[in-house]
């Protein structure tokens, strides 16, 4: 492909309409049309690359993302890193708005999703005991550090389903289990990006309190979207650090050989 990068960022216009080298790359994947055509750029010194995962104008809800498409789409263009940002409620009183947490587990609450690149006639068994890199969360902290930018520096994200969201019982119930954040686009995105022998990171933006977390004042609507504007200005600043701080990385394989070398069980 003529066009390559070494990191992807699932992530809107916010966050490249200002590099000027920026060049748009349209990828056709064998599992159709990913959510929108992709912004490559210089950051850093690294190429990157950038997809709005719910489209350009935000038409995509989370369950009907077409999430093997963009995954595909990113490895196809030789990335070896994927950030995976994504607004989200906190479901404990001590993870407030405006905070990052950059999760290291998942659980999925999802229903029939697209999930897996492997389908058969192969069966291919995937790892997810831990979801997310290591080597990018410290780096994500080390950033959060140095942009003053409040954080967690791990949790567990509840994936559920969409566009709904939870009932207070259903809150109630993941609060109980310890779990911090909830979201509806972290499953299958980031199990996808591991089975395309990617690294992804999760940075989950918190905008407000999940239904009836113990203690916590109600909020608005406008606070939430201040908040919501607020963080996006946080994570461009954090984003610009964290691909400073993170290290070359080595050469893709190529691509035609990836399922292949990657099979087992």
């Amino acid at each position: 492909m003529e066009h390559q990068a070494e990191i992807g960022v699932f992530g809107g216009s916010g966050f490249y309409n200002f590099i000027e080298d920026a060049v748009e790359v349209k990828v056709e994947t064998p599992y159709g049309s990913p959510s929108a055509t992709i912004t490559i750029g210089t950051v850093g010194g690294k190429r990157v690359a950038f997809m709005p995962r719910h489209g350009r104008d935000h038409s995509l809800p989370p369950h009907k993302i077409n999430y093997r498409a963009n995954v595909w789409a990113f490895k196809a263009l030789g990335i070896k890193r994927v950030i995976c940002p994504c607004a989200a409620g906190s479901l404990q009183k001590h993870i407030k708005p405006g905070e990052f947490v950059f999760c290291d587990q998942y659980v999925d609450r999802t229903n029939g999703r697209e999930d897996t690149f492997f389908d058969g006639p192969i069966t291919t068994h995937v790892s997810a005991a831990d979801p997310y890199s290591e080597e990018l969360r410290k780096l994500a902290v080390q950033a959060a550090k140095e942009c003053d930018i409040p954080y967690h520096d791990k949790g567990t994200i509840v994936v559920i389903q969409g566009p709904r969201f939870s009932t207070r019982s259903e809150s109630k119930w993941f609060r109980d289990q310890g779990w911090e954040v909830i979201n509806m686009t972290q499953y299958p995105e980031a199990h996808l990006v591991k089975e395309m022998e990617m690294d992804p990171l999760n940075i989950s933006l918190i905008t407000d309190y999940d239904t009836g977390v113990e203690g916590a004042p109600p909020v608005s609507h406008v606070e939430v979207i201040e908040v919501f504007t607020e963080n996006n200005v946080k994570l461009r600043r954090l984003l610009f650090k964290l691909i400073e701080l993170m290290p070359s990385a080595d050469k893709a394989p190529e691509f035609a050989n990836i399922l292949d070398s990657s099979r087992h069980g």
